[in-house]
């Protein structure tokens, strides 16, 4: 099956649904940035709340960022997407682990910590940027989502976001929901809501069952979903040595000759894909005489 997201809604329009099935895209970052188990489960996690809220933007322009700090050996994990289905992303510490819950789940919280912040920055086309902040409630990812759209955007919500880390640490499954509530939905299609989410159970056993992002939809909507958009999304790193160029020239003429001066050389690598540039001395040179004539 291929790695997309689709958004629903019910006939009343009070209840929307954006389901995800993504385990290429979380894949893709535990191979870039060589997760443990623990640590792909969280950026996993990260990624698919961020295309989710980044699907719900409305230009193709819109990106989103999203930031959680918590209080973990994990530290900062950071994922930034557009709204045409690509997202990336990264993680402070990505080795760090930590022992099986007693329920045999993935400890996520136990890396992220309990207490911190996430935030959302949204680059809307506007003259300043959206920013979104609260506090962690769990440290465990959905419900730090479901925190931040019924604090943030007064919105009440129910998110799952789950992935299935294979023995050899490979990503089996990954997929999940955000489920909102609109004005004008009624006690009794919040009843029903709670009990097609208690009855639809783990998000990653739903999908094992050959399930479909399209299948989750109308289960949490009683069959009477409608389908309103469907979208490919992929892990997708737009970095180039023009870019990296660009940061360097930003250093200024100063440290840049500094680095020319003690290492002659320059290596850099980025974050989201580990993909490295070099620099020779002759490129600094270059650089240098750039900087110093914008510097003018």
């Amino acid at each position: 099956m291929k790695n997309y997201l689709v958004r629903g809604i019910n006939k009343e329009k009070t209840i929307k649904v954006t389901a995800i099935f993504a385990p290429d895209v979380v894949d893709q970052a535990r191979i870039y940035h060589k997760l443990s188990p623990t640590a792909t489960a969280a950026m996993g996690r990260t990624l698919m709340g961020g295309l989710i809220v980044a699907a719900q933007m409305k230009n193709k322009g819109d990106s989103l960022s999203v930031h959680i700090d918590g209080d973990g050996p994990l530290g900062k994990i950071l994922v930034t997407g557009k709204n045409n289905g690509e997202i990336k992303g990264y993680v402070a510490n990505p080795q760090v682990d930590a022992p099986l819950k007693a329920n045999g789940k993935l400890d996520v919280s136990g890396i992220v910590g309990e207490h911190g912040t996430m935030t959302l920055v949204m680059d809307l086309g506007l003259k300043e940027p959206y920013v979104g902040k609260v506090s962690l409630l769990s440290g465990e990812i959905a419900d730090d989502f479901a925190q931040y759209f019924v604090q943030s955007d007064q919105v009440p919500s129910a998110v799952a976001l789950g992935v299935l880390v294979e023995k050899d640490h490979s990503v089996k499954d990954a997929g999940g929901y955000v489920l909102q509530m609109m004005p004008g939905a009624t006690e009794e299609e919040v009843d029903q809501v709670e009990k097609a989410v208690q009855d639809l159970g783990q998000v990653t056993d739903y999908f094992k069952e050959g399930k479909t992002p399209e299948d989750l939809v109308q289960d949490l909507l009683g069959g009477q979903g409608e389908i309103l958009e469907k979208r490919e999304v992929s892990y997708r790193c737009d970095c180039s040595r023009a870019k990296v160029e660009d940061s360097l020239l930003s250093m200024g003429p100063d440290q840049l000759g500094e680095i020319l001066r003690e290492d002659g050389e320059a290596e850099v690598a980025c974050y989201f894909c580990d993909k490295t540039y070099a620099f020779s001395k002759e490129d600094l040179e270059g650089l240098l005489a750039r900087a110093k004539k914008l510097n003018d």
